[in-house]
């Protein structure tokens, strides 16, 4: 199969996802896990499944290849946040051991699959390295900006730069704010959504200044989120092509802001699904093949 996703914008071909049936699992399992694993809250399981149906059917519209990561035993709940163990490159993926200890079987589980789709594995992160992929953010095809924090590290840092050092020609190492501390998720995609090739949103409060220097250096609007926003997932938006995005329901002034701009915006429901575990639609899935195109 086609895979290759360089890019947060391109038009996305193929994509991995997981159901909730096959991560939450059920009500009890939930109630027993959600503390250990940091949540906000215990999702309610049936709310949870409904609100993945009309997120999925957004999916599903838009993205012609639907693949889903299957029940495994050995992974917990976060692994309905398919994004963070691998980054789909061009030449290949790359896996990562996860900075959460909880997360770090799900790696396991990923390769598998994509292994049997026909995806290539380029490498590991391994040893002493720590990443996330939701701490990598692609600026084009061969610029990459990566969060430093709690769930990505030094040593990864550089391991992924050995194993990309042929087709990356630029590694912007972004330091992370302590922020709410180690038990939160803040990755550096939660401060930063691109949404169009010159057009991000942003939480400028935990931005650092030489980032948003290289951002408007570059030509890319940025439209910033407000506190109460940032809290319900603003920042976080999924673009399934340049201009076309899906978001979580509920936060009216990005919304409003960003279809000012002339952008699409296709809403979800995610009290369940995405708050109580701070997972937004960009967490929720895994790009495999987005075109070369703008289109």
């Amino acid at each position: 199969m086609k895979y290759g996703s360089q890019s947060m914008v391109n038009k996305v071909e193929s994509i991995l996802i997981k159901h909730p049936r096959d991560a939450f699992i059920s009500q009890d399992h939930l109630d027993q896990t959600w503390q250990s694993f940091k949540y906000e809250g215990c999702p309610d399981f049936d709310i949870a499944v409904k609100e993945f149906s009309e997120f999925e059917k957004i999916i599903r519209k838009w993205v012609p290849d639907v693949h889903y990561l299957p029940l495994d035993q050995l992974v917990g709940i976060d692994s309905i946040y398919t994004h963070d163990t691998v980054k789909v490159t061009d030449h290949g993926a790359i896996y990562f051991p996860m900075g959460k200890t909880l997360r770090k079987p799900e790696t396991r589980a990923t390769q598998l699959y994509l292994e049997k789709l026909g995806v290539k594995t380029l490498g590991h992160i391994q040893g002493k390295g720590k990443m996330e992929g939701g701490d990598i953010v692609w600026l084009d095809d061969q610029t990459v900006a990566i969060g430093l924090g709690y769930r990505t590290n030094e040593e990864g840092i550089r391991q992924f730069r050995e194993l990309t050092k042929n087709f990356i020609k630029e590694i912007i190492v972004v330091p992370l704010p302590y922020a709410d501390g180690p038990d939160a998720c803040l990755h550096l995609m939660s401060l930063i959504s691109m949404v169009h090739q010159n057009l991000a949103v942003v939480y400028l409060k935990y931005m650092p200044i030489f980032l948003k220097n290289i951002l408007e250096n570059r030509g890319i609007l940025l439209i910033n989120v407000s506190d109460e926003e940032y809290d319900r997932l603003g920042s976080n938006i999924l673009a399934l092509a340049p201009g076309k995005c899906v978001m979580l329901q509920g936060n009216p002034e990005i919304q409003n802001k960003l279809e000012k701009a002339g952008l699409e915006i296709h809403l979800y429901p995610g009290s369940d699904l995405s708050i109580k575990g701070t997972g937004g639609p960009t967490c929720l899935t895994q790009p495999i093949f987005r075109t070369s195109g703008t289109d």
